[in-house]
């Protein structure tokens, strides 16, 4: 029965009724008053925020209140198992009577109360109804209870609560690209290639790891190149023609040098003065003046003004001459590979018969593509032991918010080294969680994410502010958003940010169906309901906001 109904009090005459000697007929006379009237808003009880809010309105008819009597309303919930929460008792008074409650006189008028019930699993099922004591004379006369609405939408219980957050993501790398590379050293203005270097230790290594790759089916070669130097002394073209040279005689050494013919696409590059290695020479050196020197780098670009300003630093060009330059006349043996790393079947059965092989960046990668929430906490919890991993701290904490454990969740987050906006977006689940929706919203703030705004929506959700909430909550996916816009009204524009076919979403689609009056709507969208989550199917038989649609 919609709380707008106006509904006809069969007894509240009795204080206008009752005189000294109070009679059977009189008695029997309260229960014909057909002109009382009682109206609710809104028309059918609903949940907004914590609390059901209700506007009672009581209007008297001219002759039915007698000066002299008081009357005592209490609105209550019934629930359908019998269970009952009281809301406050309201009382009037006759003109007549010497009192401060509100009067009613007897030429009729209307009452308004505000008030509101606490939410209450059941309430869904509860009915509304006003219960009466009339007093007159001293004497008490129990008012029949009359029912004012029945049941409660509870929409607002379809808000995904328990806040937007996401797992730190792996950096595991599936095909990881390689470099591998020797140098050859040159004399001042030689482009000759000794002995001695091509049984360097640069070159050994090389070929060691050149002997590696070809061992390892999982190495894919994927470039080869030679690249020659000069040290920036002497003049630009002429090094530049010097640099041709070292390439040149590099090219030739290359089948030395690797044990193999020189391949076809084999690149060879001539740099010429080396001002880059330069730079980085002088930036990782202990000169006295390299600051002065990496200063003139950028002032000047042209190549013969940077080496003039460079040997005016007389002091400091002997040591440049002495420890720099002959690092820069080289040639370098490069080669480019990719190698396949471990695939996810192989993570997981690394991760089960060998899982100190994996690096932290594995273990994240196996756990990720768990389905059992106690696994990925065990190789989160190796990572944190083995790496000290913060990411794997985080994810155990998200793993703890998905199962409503704010407490070991916010133990997580506190040992985490360097708290960044994700941690602090977590800090707020977990207030709100706890819920202390202020402290969540300081939270939620200081993260300034996009999760953290979908997060200050859902408080406003919540809260039962849903204008505030449908603004908020743009921009952010999820069905909060489609949630809050229906709340507020705006049936269309909620149904237009549901973008999936979820339960939920089909769910959400049936109410607006519902409020809109489309019964074959209703129909088709909770047939969908049913197909994908019995649980949530039942939930909608019970539902009042399908109650003309049965």
């Amino acid at each position: 029965m919609h709380m707008r109904n106006i509904f006809k009090i069969l007894v509240l005459s009795a204080a206008v009724a009752v005189a000294a000697a109070c009679s059977q007929s009189r008695a029997e006379q309260m229960k014909l008053a057909e002109k009382l009237q009682v109206r609710c808003t809104p028309e059918v009880l609903a949940l907004v925020g914590d609390k059901i809010p209700v506007d009672l309105t009581v209007t008297y008819p001219d002759g039915y209140f007698h000066p002299k009597a008081l009357l005592q309303v209490t609105p209550v919930l019934v629930y359908a198992g019998g269970e009952e929460q009281k809301g406050p008792t309201f009382v009037y008074q006759g003109e007549k009577v010497m009192d401060n409650f509100k009067v009613v006189p007897k030429s009729g008028g209307s009452v308004s109360e505000h008030f509101a019930f606490d939410y209450e699993e059941g309430v869904e099922q509860a009915w509304l109804e006003l219960r009466s004591v009339a007093s007159y004379n001293g004497r008490d006369i129990a008012v029949p209870a009359v029912k004012v609405a029945d049941g409660t939408i509870v929409t607002q219980l379809l808000a995904d609560a328990g806040g937007a957050y996401s797992y730190k993501k792996d950096n595991y790398q599936e095909v990881i690209h390689e470099q591998t590379e020797g140098q050859v050293m040159y004399d001042y203005n030689s482009s000759t290639i000794k002995g001695s270097e091509l049984r360097s230790r640069s070159i050994r290594e090389l070929q060691a790891a050149l002997d590696a790759i070809g061992a390892d089916p999982r190495y894919t070669v994927k470039g080869t190149s030679v690249v020659a130097y000069a040290s920036p002394e002497g003049g630009q073209a002429y090094n530049a023609k010097l640099s041709d040279q070292r390439a040149a005689s590099a090219q030739k050494a290359w089948s030395k040098v690797t044990g193999e013919k020189a391949p076809d696409n084999l690149e060879v590059r001539s740099i010429g003065q080396d001002w880059e290695g330069f730079k980085e020479a002088v930036e990782n050196s202990d000169l006295e003046d390299k600051d002065l020197i990496l200063r003139v780098l950028s002032m000047y670009s042209d190549p013969a003004v940077r080496e003039n300003e460079i040997k005016n630093m007389s002091k400091v060009y002997t040591e440049i001459n002495k420890n720099v330059f002959p690092e820069l006349r080289r040639a370098r043996f490069i080669t480019e590979v990719d190698y396949q790393n471990f695939s996810d079947a192989e993570l997981v059965e690394l991760s089960q018969k060998a899982i100190d092989v994996l690096d932290e960046e594995g273990l994240l990668r196996v756990a990720s593509i768990s389905d059992d929430a106690a696994r990925k906490a065990e190789l989160y919890e190796k990572a944190v032991q083995k790496f000290g991993s913060d990411r794997a701290r985080f994810n155990l904490a998200a793993l703890a918010l998905d199962d409503a454990r704010p407490d070991a969740a916010s133990r997580y987050l506190s040992a985490i080294k360097e708290s960044d906006a994700d941690v602090l977006n977590a800090k707020g689940v977990v207030e709100l969680q706890r819920g202390d929706r202020k402290a969540a919203a300081d939270w939620f703030r200081k993260a300034g994410t996009p999760e953290a705004k979908a997060n200050l929506g859902l408080l406003e959700l919540l809260d039962g502010h849903y204008d505030a909430a449908a603004t908020q909550l743009k921009g952010t996916g999820g069905l909060n958003g489609a949630l809050a816009s229906l709340l507020a009204g705006r049936l269309d524009e909620a149904a237009s940010r549901i973008s999936c076919n979820c339960a939920r979403a089909e769910y959400l689609r049936a109410v607006i169906a519902a409020r809109k009056g489309d019964a074959a709507g209703v129909q088709k969208h909770l047939a969908n309901v049913e197909a994908k989550d019995k649980r949530l199917y039942e939930q909608s038989r019970k539902d009042v906001e399908f109650a003309k649609f049965r």
